[in-house]
């Protein structure tokens, strides 16, 4: 058993930091609703600023952001392309169907990234009655699905011109946009700038305990505020938790390229335990994939196993395994980790 259990479950496993408490305990507030909450619309303008959008909302979750944008884009029988691994289609709980009452048209990239070639040719005839109309484009970026594969800028811009070209829209679930910008040196205006809307994630990598915001046009960001309010989303003196994701952009931003190579020792260490099988050079950023080989073996058996060790990992399928780095995770840790990992196997 170790000193203290190291969970590698998931990067929403984060807790504030002290500095991060006190940004909280000092924050200036008011009334979210009223446009009345000094910290709130400080963190709106420093997304704006970030991502080159002319307007922002604070929401609790990067799940209802993504929902509303799907209900300001889309009107009930749409149709929004997106990978089939996508956070909407996957651990959204039917959402897009309850929320919007719209369709998906789920395409099959390569560790989640589609091309534009492939947008084009799950294109519909726009004129037939027949078949649903197509709305939307969904990028995720960095892709969960997909081993937590970044976008590389020239494909999102393909998809982007061949959307464009047939009056679509775009929008990005941007929960690890952060790490996407780290990993590849992308401006996060510059992702931003192939989509119509997009929000970023504090509760991810940047250690916050709540929130996201979604960013678009004005007309747009006026619309979700509309959803915000039906949705059960509106707050009153957020400035406690915006004053979080503010610390977060603050400190937590470049920090997460450490993340990116404990995940990458991480991986290293695994593909030497005999029972596993891993592809180290897929892992890009701090999502860590890895199948059970060990006859006998299951993922859940190990996830049990370790966790009477006390490391926290993930079974994300009957065999495959998810570990995630994360700031309260240091490289010592990913050594206790790999040992638990690898006697739990041995036993």
């Amino acid at each position: 058993m170790q000193n203290r259990f190291i969970d590698l479950y998931s990067d929403t496993k984060t807790k504030p930091s002290a500095g991060m408490r006190k940004a909280m305990a000092d924050a200036e507030v008011g009334d979210e609703q009223k446009m009345e909450d000094p910290t709130v619309n400080r963190l709106r303008e420093r997304i704006c600023e970030l991502l080159g959008k002319e307007d922002a909302v604070f929401l609790p979750s990067g799940t209802m952001a993504n929902q509303i944008a799907i209900r300001v884009h889309c009107r009930p029988g749409d149709e929004v392309i997106t990978d089939k691994t996508a956070h909407i289609i996957t651990s959204e709980g039917g959402g897009p169907a309850a929320n919007a009452s719209v369709m998906i048209r789920p395409l099959d990239g390569p560790k989640g990234v589609f091309t534009g070639e492939q947008v084009k040719a799950a294109l519909r005839d726009p004129n037939s009655r027949y078949v649903a109309r197509q709305r939307l484009v969904s990028i995720e970026n960095t892709s969960n699905g997909g081993f937590g594969t970044v976008w590389p800028l020239a494909t999102m811009q393909g998809v982007t011109k061949v959307a464009r070209d047939a009056g679509l829209s775009l929008h990005m679930d941007g929960a690890r946009l952060a790490n996407a910008c780290v990993k590849s040196g992308t401006k996060a205006q510059d992702y931003a700038a192939c989509v119509d809307s997009l929000w970023l994630d504090y509760t991810k990598g940047l250690g916050a305990p709540v929130g996201a915001t979604l960013a678009g046009s004005r007309d747009f960001i006026k619309e979700s505020w509309r959803h915000k309010q039906m949705m059960g989303g509106s707050m009153r003196q957020s400035g406690v938790i915006a004053a979080a994701a503010l610390y977060a952009l603050d400190h937590n931003w470049d920090r997460l390229a450490e993340d990116h190579d404990n995940a990458r020792y991480l991986s290293e260490g695994i593909a030497n335990i005999k029972g596993l099988e891993i592809d180290v050079p897929r892992m890009e950023t701090n999502l860590v994939f890895f199948e059970v080989t060990k006859p006998g073996w299951t993922a859940a058996k190990l996830v049990d196993a370790c966790k009477e060790r006390g490391v926290g990992i993930g079974a994300n399928t009957a065999t495959r395994i998810r570990a995630v780095t994360h700031l309260d995770v240091n490289r010592a840790d990913i050594d206790d980790a790999l040992k638990v990992i690898g006697d739990a196997l041995a036993a």
